[in-house]
């Protein structure tokens, strides 16, 4: 079986930047233990797999370990195939999902995903993930991910993770979100998710759905300028709206083929 393949960076306007996705278009759904084979051959953090159902296009995201319930670099990357590269006719996206229905708006080079807003509250860390971490957070909080908060970008920047200890605890599907306010942006992160193929996650797009309302309300405003300061870097545009939250960035095709599977 011959399908295509195409793999994107997300939240970036410049190629080995942002996020890497690969997109799979399908007629039909192929068993879940294929799709998972695929991802786990494509070796990036996420696969998306689509297929287009007419009024809506019904999406799914699987890790190189695990289906995930909802992925924002993805998602945009899918979008960014179907109106770049597919000619898909329409302005706004409608997915459905594990998540539910998920909207993705364009305007000239931007994206716009609308997702569920996940606001953190205060918690407990872990022991095990605070003697993995060099630097410990002044604040903890939890949604799906931990949102762990420190004094400055600086902090985010050095922060290194023992892998050996983070790896001993399951957060599935959820991962460690370390953030600070931004020197140059309204508050910059990291992510990194324990017993996966990739520790660090470049740029994190469902994590912002616990950043956004969490620095909205911290900073007194509702849009926002965000950055994730892994090494390819990603630059996300925020703004919250209540219950949900839109997340807009850029994207660039890096590859465009075909894979064999059977």
């Amino acid at each position: 079986m011959k399908l295509q393949l195409f793999q994107i960076d997300a939240f970036t306007d410049k190629t080995f930047g942002g996020n890497p996705a690969c997109v799979v278009p399908l007629d039909d759904w192929l068993a879940d233990d294929t799709l998972l084979k695929i991802a786990r051959e494509n070796a990036v953090a996420e696969t998306a797999f689509f297929v287009d159902k007419g009024d809506k296009i019904h999406l799914r995201w699987f890790t190189p370990e695990i289906e995930m319930d909802l992925c924002g670099h993805a998602t945009l990357a899918t979008a960014h195939c179907l109106k770049s590269i597919l000619n898909y006719p329409k302005d706004e996206i409608t997915f459905e999902t594990h998540s539910g229905e998920l909207s993705v708006s364009v305007t000239e080079d931007l994206y716009h995903m609308d997702f569920p807003s996940r606001m953190p509250i205060a918690a407990e860390l872990p022991d095990i993930i605070s003697k993995s971490l060099n630097i410990q957070p002044k604040e903890v909080y939890k949604s799906r991910d931990y949102v762990l908060v420190y004094d400055s970008e600086e902090d985010i920047r050095n922060i290194q993770v023992d892998r050996q200890l983070f790896d001993q605890i399951n957060l599935d599907p959820g991962g460690v979100i370390v953030t600070a306010k931004g020197e140059h942006c309204d508050f910059v992160s990291r992510f990194f998710t324990p017993q996966a193929s990739i520790l660090e996650d470049p740029v994190t797009g469902s994590a912002h759905c616990s950043l956004i309302p969490f620095w909205a309300a911290r900073l007194g405003k509702d849009e926002l300028f965000a950055r994730q300061i892994s090494d390819r870097v990603g630059e996300l545009f925020c703004k919250n709206r209540g219950e949900r939250v839109v997340i807009s960035g850029k994207a660039k095709t890096y590859f465009v083929g075909h894979l064999w599977v059977g």
